[in-house]
């Protein structure tokens, strides 16, 4: 950000120095799940909250659903905005499952044709053994589309070591990033910090994305969102990065980020000790 002092609200109020202010960010990620922004909010909200977002996710099959000229606007809009728009795993996962193999590279040039550069990868419903994993994501670079990988299971608690095996073979097909799937992270509402702290350990977390939980996990409320947003925070501080959250949440994760909410003191403590 170049603004003047003057330009800035309360500017005496000091931000933590090892937040990641500048686009495109390497660290400090916040990716925000789009399932069907009209066009006009969109724009509304990059002119609000653009420079705390880095990534859009298209999700599950909603592309299916726009009128081709407003999904090629939209994606558009993300990427003079500086955000990195890519379509979302399950809809790759219903296409495999529903018309098989022989399907993926129509979906792919598909993706393509419509304007998507970057693609999600995942296995939330639809199991995929590391040879079928390491195959898709080679489809998807066959066809000129850069691949983020995701991890985990929605309805099936996988474990730590498949999980960083899984991670593993993503990044050494060509993944730029993995994103672990939330489902696999939170506990009877709370977040497993067992889990977190082993993925923490044997994985590069700057090239990992933490998915926030959400309504479309049964039994998650609105303080279980938050209290994993907490305690990504307090655990790794201000430029943790942070996946599926929601548009109207984007500012009030950013203020979470750099202590002005009710993380606070906690906030400002692990951006010391990083400095």
């Amino acid at each position: 950000m170049t603004e003047s002092d003057s330009n800035v609200p309360f500017s005496f109020v000091d931000l933590p120095a090892t937040r990641s202010t500048q686009k495109p960010r390497r660290k400090g990620l916040t990716m925000v799940a789009d399932f069907g922004l009209p066009l006009r909010y969109a724009e509304d909200l990059f002119d609000l909250a653009g420079r705390y977002i880095d990534l859009m996710k298209i999700a599950v099959g909603t592309s299916r659903l726009y009128d081709g000229a407003t999904l090629r606007r939209k994606l558009a809009l993300y990427r003079e905005r500086g955000a990195r728009a890519f379509l979302g795993g399950q809809f790759q996962e219903y296409v495999y499952a529903t018309y098989g193999t022989k399907a993926l590279p129509r979906f792919l040039e598909e993706a393509r044709r419509v304007g998507f550069e970057t693609i999600e990868i995942s296995d939330n419903c639809v199991p995929l053994s590391d040879a079928e994993r390491r195959e898709q994501i080679r489809l998807a670079h066959d066809c000129g589309l850069a691949v983020f990988g995701e991890v985990g299971s929605k309805d099936a608690k996988t474990g730590a070591s498949l999980l960083i095996a899984q991670a593993d073979v993503c990044f050494s097909a060509g993944c730029e990033l993995v994103l672990v799937e939330a489902a696999e992270l939170t506990e009877r509402g709370e977040p497993n910090r067992a889990l977190i702290a082993q993925l923490s350990s044997a994985i590069d977390f700057s090239k990992v994305l933490i998915e926030l939980p959400g309504p479309w996990i049964s039994g998650v409320t609105l303080s279980a969102i938050e209290d994993m947003k907490k305690f990504l925070v307090r655990e790794f501080g201000p430029d943790v990065n942070i996946a599926n959250v929601l548009p109207n949440d984007i500012m009030e994760t950013e203020a979470l980020r750099v202590g002005l909410g009710v993380v606070g003191p906690s906030a400002r403590t692990a951006a010391k000790e990083q400095a």
